[in-house]
């Protein structure tokens, strides 16, 4: 199985068609499925839920455009796993450092919510992702939807390893998963997620990983 789907993958009819819409609506974004990114021999890799329509479905970067990007890369910033300044662009020079960046659902959904169909579908693109990878130590997951997806493509039991923000879940391969609340607008906003809890789970997954300021 191939890592990224093609730029006109149809295997989920209702994402296909919200491309389409917003190919004519925004002529002059990317809209197609959005490719991993980063470094390409990572020792951590994070798993978010799915391009937002107007962040990386317009930009073409994880990411990138968006809220959640803005507190991302910031806080990857923090841990010393970046360089350059991010921008809010693809082309803005940001480089990543240790970290490859990549989606549960590679097209944006409607109302940014997949459903457990088109989950399930693109789930294969995240197993061989992983697969690729062979130099992760750590996965942070950004959400129950990546955590519980990230879960199916170990095979392994949700009941075993269950979400909760915070947490920590060594697999038997050696890997260690890191649950985080999204960062989103939405989480921050309300809440639930303030920028001291998210960099506190980035921090140590970072150190897990042995990337930036905690390079082993």
């Amino acid at each position: 199985m191939i890592s990224e789907p093609v730029r006109d993958c149809a295997l989920c009819p209702r994402l296909a068609d919200f491309r389409t819409d917003n190919r004519s609506q925004f002529p002059g974004w990317f809209n197609a499925p959005v490719p991993s990114w980063g470094d390409e021999a990572p020792r951590l890799l994070i798993v978010g839920l799915a391009p937002g329509l107007r962040g990386a479905n317009r930009t073409g970067r994880p990411f990138t455009g968006d809220y959640a990007g803005d507190l991302l890369f910031e806080t990857l910033g923090k841990a010393g796993a970046t360089s350059g300044t991010y921008a809010a662009r693809p082309d803005d020079g940001l480089g990543l450092h240790g970290v490859r960046i990549t989606n549960a659902v590679r097209c944006v959904p409607p109302q940014n919510k997949p459903v457990g169909a088109e989950i399930t579908a693109c789930r294969p693109f995240l197993t061989a992702t992983i697969d690729e990878l062979a130099s992760v130590r750590a996965i942070l997951v950004l959400g129950r939807i990546a955590h519980e997806s990230l879960l199916s493509s170990f095979g392994q039991k949700r009941s075993r390893f269950p979400f909760a923000h915070g947490a920590e879940h060594a697999l038997p391969d050696g890997r260690v998963v890191f649950d985080s609340y999204h960062c989103s607008r939405y989480n921050t906003n309300t809440g639930r997620l303030t920028p001291q809890m998210f960099e506190a789970v980035v921090f140590a997954a970072a150190e897990r990983a042995g990337i930036g300021r905690f390079a082993t």
